[in-house]
């Protein structure tokens, strides 16, 4: 029965998820970005190559993409309970959220950063340019439109991990899918959710891919 109390409901879990997706997805740039770029700079034909480095970081990145989300959700419940001091609802969800995305961020960042052309990089090497500003002013401007279109990627992986969360009562959409949808059999409310939460990643890629568009005509033009 659909009643101011639903309605409610449903609103308060859609901003639950868009908490939950900015906040996670903030915080995985915060360790996924500096990861990337490490990736590519300690690789073989970085500007610092470090074979140790690299090896680490490929097989620590590796490791944690390889752990299915909802087994990396349980397996934190401990980490979570200490610093939020619950394990469920949207604040205690964005620690596992963020562990589960820094590392395919660090995947997309990589990817980003090879994408630009060795000729810029060794140009600006020429003119005594150090990695620190090579990275910032060089290789980062440069890849900021690819960068974007990774964004706009994940933030429907994290939109959708957080309604994964959802099975073990990490708030959002996803809960409330579960929760009335499948359990209590109301059809309706599940549909809403699915409804809104495709509606919620087409308006997140498009602003991305709109912003990715526009930088990459400045770059071009």
């Amino acid at each position: 029965m659909w009643n101011s109390a639903t309605i409610m409901m449903i609103v308060e879990g859609t901003f639950a998820t868009i908490y939950m997706t900015l906040v996670s997805t903030l915080m995985a740039y915060v360790i996924g970005l500096p990861a990337g770029v490490a990736l590519v700079v300690t690789g073989k034909e970085g500007l610092k190559p470090n074979k140790a480095v690299n090896r680490i970081l490929d097989v620590l990145v590796n490791v944690m993409r390889s752990i299915p989300f909802l087994i990396l959700l349980i397996l934190v419940i401990p980490l979570t309970r200490a610093i939020v001091g619950k394990s469920y609802g949207p604040s205690a969800t964005i620690r596992p959220l963020t562990l589960a995305a820094a590392p395919f961020i660090a995947r997309l960042v990589e990817s980003s950063l090879l994408e630009v052309d060795k000729g810029v990089i060794e140009a600006a090497q020429s003119m005594g340019a150090g990695i620190p500003t090579i990275v910032m002013k060089v290789m980062l401007l440069e890849a900021r439109s690819s960068l974007l279109s990774g964004l706009a990627i994940a933030l429907g992986t994290i939109l959708g991990y957080s309604a994964m969360a959802g099975a073990v009562g990490g708030g959002g959409l996803g809960d409330i899918a579960i929760r009335y949808g499948y359990n209590r059999y109301q059809l309706d409310i599940m549909i809403v959710t699915v409804i809104l939460l495709v509606a919620l990643v087409q308006i997140m890629q498009a602003i991305c891919m709109r912003l990715s568009r526009k930088l990459d005509k400045r770059i071009t033009g």
